[in-house]
């Protein structure tokens, strides 16, 4: 099974691929979406769109994952990482992939053994767990990867 899960955000769209099955998870690929400010929002929309369509016809993923959206301060924040989700959720819709969420305390109870783990912990673990080759900068791709494999730790085939 290919998993592709996806952190999604207007400036930044973090996405990662696993392959998963009875015995093993492994990390494919990780990858950062970045769209410009200067550019109207229906570009930046068209831009991830393209980038995610293009992933999704090279790896042909069986799931998407995304994070499920709780609570931001921000309303103009939440808003567009909706709007992205929705983005996401079309593509879905099209190439008939299932879509799951999982929440920010079910990705960091999966990946670290603690719910309100901080950022720096997911990433070290992150590090740790699948020996990442090379260093990632960006939180959106880290936070991509940590809910991949979020996921297949929670969903993991039982013989």
């Amino acid at each position: 099974m290919i998993v592709l899960s996806v952190d999604s955000g207007i400036e930044k769209t973090g996405f990662s691929l696993f392959s998963k099955s009875n015995s093993s998870i492994d990390y494919k690929i990780s990858g950062l979406i970045f769209t410009s400010k200067d550019f109207k929002i229906e570009k930046r929309f068209k831009i991830i769109y393209d980038i995610l369509r293009k992933t999704v016809r090279k790896y042909k993923p069986d799931k998407i994952i995304l994070e499920r959206l709780f609570f931001f301060r921000n309303q103009k924040t939440v808003i567009s990482i909706g709007q992205v989700q929705g983005v996401v959720m079309l593509l879905a819709s099209q190439y008939n992939i299932p879509l799951e969420f999982l929440t920010p305390l079910q990705i960091k109870q999966a990946v670290t053994g603690y719910g309100q783990a901080d950022k720096q912990s997911v990433r070290k673990m992150l590090e740790l767990t699948l020996k990442l080759r090379k260093k990632i900068k960006e939180d959106d791709e880290i936070d991509a990867i940590a809910c991949g494999l979020a996921y297949c730790y929670l969903n993991r085939v039982k013989k």
